[in-house]
């Protein structure tokens, strides 16, 4: 069990220079090139899906944040990034506000969440590889890391296709 101290809640505006400032140092300039971020550009997060785990000081210690996308015709999530300080790492903070984000997700009525990342660590939060290539990005990404977590019952039977930016109707 994880001491826990830091508390989840929503994203506030305040918060944003913060996160970005985050993800630019922890992710770099090369952020923006990633698949994940192509899926976003010039996409808002929904707001009531965007959290944050902040410390007792009200610094944000951790965030996450989701954004609506398209996985072939159906219409999906794309989580993340998940971004955690390092003096946060370890703490459960980035595991929790995914269980929230999801929980979140899943009360508002979503089907499918998507994400680049490592199946290890997404595995126990439901998340599954459905195959190679099963489901395209517009960037290059290895295709053993494109995960989605199903949150209503056959929500992933016949998942497929091109991920893509709800602003784009094709990157082909």
């Amino acid at each position: 069990m994880h001491d826990q101290p830091y508390v989840l809640r929503l994203e506030r505006p305040d918060d944003v220079g913060t996160i970005n400032d985050l993800h630019a140092t922890l992710f770099g300039p090369e952020r923006f090139r990633r698949a994940a971020y192509v899926l976003r550009e010039g996409v808002d997060p929904l707001p009531d899906l965007s959290f944050v785990a902040v410390g007792q000081d009200e610094t944000v210690a951790a965030s996450v944040r989701m954004t609506p996308i398209v996985i072939g015709e159906c219409p999906a999530l794309i989580l993340g990034p998940l971004v955690v300080t390092p003096a946060f790492r370890g703490r459960g903070a980035g595991r929790a506000l995914v269980r929230l984000g999801l929980a979140h997700a899943w009360a508002a009525g979503h089907e499918a969440v998507l994400l680049v990342g490592d199946l290890p660590y997404y595995a126990p939060l439901g998340f599954v590889h459905l195959g190679r290539d099963v489901i395209t990005l517009p960037a290059p990404v290895d295709p053993d890391r494109v995960l989605v977590c199903g949150l209503r019952e056959r929500a992933l039977t016949g998942l497929c296709g091109e991920a893509r930016n709800i602003n784009a109707r094709s990157f082909g």
